[in-house]
């Protein structure tokens, strides 16, 4: 099988099972008890969020584990409005976020909060002078992800987040940073954002952990109460094996940034190269250049993109035509839509994303495949 979908999830690290199996195994206590197994769950923990801070430029203290990167997105978004309702109505978001923004941000809509939606440019990436003059005196947050999840355009976050508190100061800037760990350098204070979220699973640690950055002096209300974990931000036992896992992850993948780009953009250009060659009206999606070196996001004029991932599939190969977290849903990416593609066009999309176990023969058997699966696709389209 050829896998070139670390976008949608990735395998585990050896080193993060390792980690997971101790705690599972051996430090098994619930990290709240007091006794010696609880101690030692407890230690895995803080671990942990001692690798991840340092991972992302944050203090341990400024990092609040959830159940992953859509929970991590729920609590900054509702937590931020609940806490500053009072100082304002108004958020604002881009229009290609993933839907854990676009749809709370729809919710919060439906609540009373004002919602404006930022348009995109057709390359993908995000105008931060459009963003500022979104911003009024009532807005309580702005959200603009750093990389995005389908079409892999990385954003100048740190030229938004200053434009932003330029306009007001008083408005927290969120960001969705979860395709960009262990893709690009991480520093979340460098950017001047005051909450990030992420993501174990994308990054070679375990499904179902993430984490929000809250910067310090920044509050946000909690969405889930209970024991008091996390210092009252996320009530719930904590998932230690899976938090051990995330920070071994976090602290492996983050060294490895610069020599995983160069290895990932060489693959990708050769990827891009064969296909346009074999398939010379192909279309990328979004800027070549400001995008994550293993990120290829095209269209095929006059297919199906569930028609081609099945033929695909059937040959060994997984990707994806969009967001994983959006399959079965007919309608063509909304990220397409953001940035102009034409609908139809939109419905031909096939997103390739290389991570760190990608070889030459993965992109090999694509290109190998092309040629009968686009044939075949657009037959019975």
């Amino acid at each position: 099988m050829h896998y070139l979908d670390h976008a949608a999830t990735t395998p585990v690290l050896p080193e993060a099972r390792d980690a997971m199996v101790a705690i599972l195994d051996e430090d098994y206590g619930n990290p709240s008890s007091v006794h010696a197994f609880g101690r030692a769950a407890r230690t895995a923990v803080e671990d942990a969020r001692d690798r991840l801070a340092t991972a992302i430029g944050a203090s341990p203290a400024e990092v609040v584990f959830t159940g992953g990167g859509t929970e991590a997105d729920n609590l900054a978004l509702k937590g931020a409005v609940d806490k500053l309702r009072g100082n304002g109505d108004h958020v604002v978001v881009t229009a290609f976020e993933h839907h854990a923004v676009l749809d709370v941000a729809r919710w919060l809509g439906r609540r009373g909060v004002d919602v404006t939606v930022v348009p995109v440019g057709s390359d993908g990436l995000v105008n931060p002078a459009d963003v500022a003059g979104a911003v009024r005196a009532t807005t309580i947050l702005v959200s603009v992800m750093t990389v995005n999840n389908e079409i892999g355009t990385i954003q100048d976050i740190a030229a938004i987040a200053s434009a932003v508190k330029e306009r007001n100061p008083r408005t927290l800037v969120h960001t969705d940073a979860v395709q960009a760990l262990g893709n690009l350098p991480v520093n979340v204070h460098a950017w001047g954002v005051d909450l990030a979220a992420f993501a174990a699973h994308k990054i070679g640690g375990p499904k179902g952990v993430g984490a929000l950055f809250i910067r310090s002096q920044v509050a946000v209300d909690a969405l889930l109460h209970g024991g008091g974990q996390e210092r009252g931000l996320r009530s719930g036992t904590l998932n230690a094996p899976g938090i051990a896992g995330f920070g071994v992850a976090a602290e492996i993948v983050a060294k490895e940034v610069d020599e995983k780009a160069d290895r990932l953009r060489r693959l990708r250009d050769r990827l891009y190269e064969g296909l346009t060659d074999l398939l010379p009206d192909l279309v990328v999606n979004g800027d070549l250049e400001q995008r994550l070196p293993g990120n290829l996001n095209v269209c095929i004029p006059h297919t199906d993109g569930e028609t081609l991932l099945l033929l695909l599939d059937q040959r060994g190969i997984a990707c994806s035509s969009g967001s994983a977290c959006a399959s079965g849903a007919l309608d063509p990416s909304h990220v397409l839509l953001a940035i102009g593609v034409p609908k139809q066009l939109a419905k031909g999309s096939l997103r390739f994303s290389l991570g760190r176990p990608s070889t030459q023969e993965d992109v090999d058997a694509v290109l190998a495949a092309m040629p009968e699966v686009v044939t075949t696709a657009r037959k019975v389209a």
